[in-house]
């Protein structure tokens, strides 16, 4: 990998953050994190990050709203995994129709969101 890829994480939960963003580095990605929904957007239009991974629940601009920015106002194709806690079928239905290309249910193993990662962007 000559430049690492960029990556944007949009969660709250500041240990969940810290423990993505070891793991993610240790593979090699350069880590953007964002607090909330709009620092995130402010961070995907600076920085264009080659995958974006949500939490649906967010202060201030929600995962659903980060979505649509991206696909609507943005039009990009980047891919865009979300993460949800247990019994929010329907924001996860509402997260693939505005575009969503993956969904992990939290807790969720961080290897395998690794390799879903390295999958999306072969």
């Amino acid at each position: 990998m000559s430049e690492s890829k960029k990556i944007l994480l949009a969660e709250d939960n500041s240990i969940l953050s810290l423990l993505l963003k070891f793991k993610l580095e240790k593979a090699g990605y350069n880590l953007f994190i964002a607090e909330n929904g709009k620092e995130a957007i402010e961070i995907i239009e600076q920085q264009k990050p080659e995958i974006i991974l949500t939490d649906v629940m967010m202060p201030f601009v929600s995962g659903l709203e980060i979505i649509s920015h991206v696909r609507n106002k943005l039009d990009l194709i980047t891919p865009v995994i979300v993460f949800s806690s247990a019994g929010q079928e329907e924001m996860v239905l509402n997260a693939f129709n505005l575009g969503a290309t993956d969904f992990m249910a939290k807790p969720f193993s961080p290897n395998e969101l690794i390799i879903r990662i390295k999958r999306l962007l072969q």
